[in-house]
């Protein structure tokens, strides 16, 4: 018993041969039996395409179409499948009857017969040339942009080596110049009477001595835009302790390898020195044995930094009155945006300050 489908809409051979002659998509059937595998019916749509007569095209084979810029892997590829009769998706340069080439993109199907054997093969086509040139030009203007980008990356690069050299030669220049003027005052202080006046003199040249000590470690560091709070105070420490009695005085550190900004080595370093030289002025009179600890480790917010002596205390201290070391260091840390507490714990003294970071410090 035939279906509603069957009996209202009966398709005949002839209906599918007009319907595919007149779809809008190239199409073509060949003769699979035939050893050459000759084009056997070809729709108007590949007629349009080509540019050919049906009468010039049917009998011979496909390869008529090919060129000398059809790419030969793919035409291996292509005869690769039709020997194998296995269906293909391909896409070949082609040339129409007038020369001018176009991308054929194909799809390629085996057509077996009811015992299985293929007779022919069917191939619907379509035109890419528009695709292509559209894809060509945007590789061209991709590669264009990816030529702008490395030019002008190439030059921020020479800018930026430029301008770190010029920062190099300026703080190497600013770091001489320090050194210089330090010598220059331990030269006058050494040639001064003791009292206020040369005291004043050596305390200023080891100021110009701990921030000439901090711009060495940025003209060496290679990064002139970062400090490493931990390399300085190694190497202040270095050069602080050589000048004391190791027997009576022990400064030690335990800092965390802190990046702070470039901005910052100045006042930090100010400030490290004067704390601990400070400790080392006050804390222990009448050749009293101690120590000075200095730590930093980086916080949420920033970093936390101590000063800790076991000395005879801030109240047990000489007075100074023409000192000003405390205020120095009070001054700093609120440029730093910093907050600072003293405490007398008796014996010693504690210096505890909280300095805010930057977040890509």
């Amino acid at each position: 018993m035939e279906t509603s489908d069957q009996a209202d809409y009966p398709l005949a051979p002839a209906t599918f041969a007009r319907a595919f002659d007149s779809s809008p998509t190239p199409m073509l059937l060949t003769n699979a039996a035939h050893d050459n595998n000759p084009i056997v019916w070809v729709n108007e749509a590949f007629l349009n395409l080509t540019g050919y007569g049906r009468d010039e095209l049917l009998g011979r084979n496909c390869r008529m179409l090919q060129g000398a810029g059809t790419d030969r892997s793919e035409v291996a590829r292509l005869r690769a499948a039709l020997d194998a009769a296995e269906p293909i998706e391909c896409e070949l340069l082609n040339y129409r009857k007038d020369g001018t080439a176009f991308w054929n993109s194909m799809t390629v199907n085996p057509v077996r017969n009811a015992d299985g054997r293929v007779t022919f093969f069917f191939a619907a086509q379509a035109d890419m040339t528009d695709k292509r040139s559209v894809e060509q030009a945007m590789r061209g203007t991709n590669d264009e942009l990816e030529r702008q980008v490395g030019q002008r990356t190439a030059d921020l690069q020479a800018a930026l080596e430029q301008k770190t050299a010029l920062l190099h030669e300026v703080d190497h220049r600013v770091k001489n110049n320090l050194q210089v003027i330090s010598s220059l005052m331990l030269l006058k202080a050494r040639r001064t009477p003791e009292g206020e006046a040369r005291d004043a003199l050596s305390g200023m040249a080891e100021r110009i001595g701990a921030l000439s000590t901090a711009h060495r470690m940025l003209y060496s560091a290679g990064d002139v835009t970062k400090f490493n709070l931990s390399d300085f105070t190694d190497d202040f420490l270095s050069d602080f302790n050589a000048g004391l009695d190791a027997e009576r005085t022990k400064v030690e550190a335990r800092i965390d390898s802190i990046a702070v900004s470039a901005a910052m080595a100045a006042p930090l370093a100010l400030m490290i020195h004067e704390l601990a030289s400070n400790a080392v002025r006050h804390a222990f009179p009448q050749n009293r044995v101690g120590r000075i600890g200095i730590t930093a480790r980086r916080t949420e917010t920033g970093m936390h930094l101590m000063i800790e002596d076991d000395g005879v205390g801030i109240d047990a201290g000489p007075v100074n009155p023409a000192g000003f070391g405390r205020n120095l260091v009070e001054m700093v840390v609120r440029q730093l945006r910093g907050t600072i507490t003293w405490r007398d714990r008796g014996p010693g003294t504690v210096v505890e300050i909280a300095i805010p970071l930057a977040e890509d410090a």
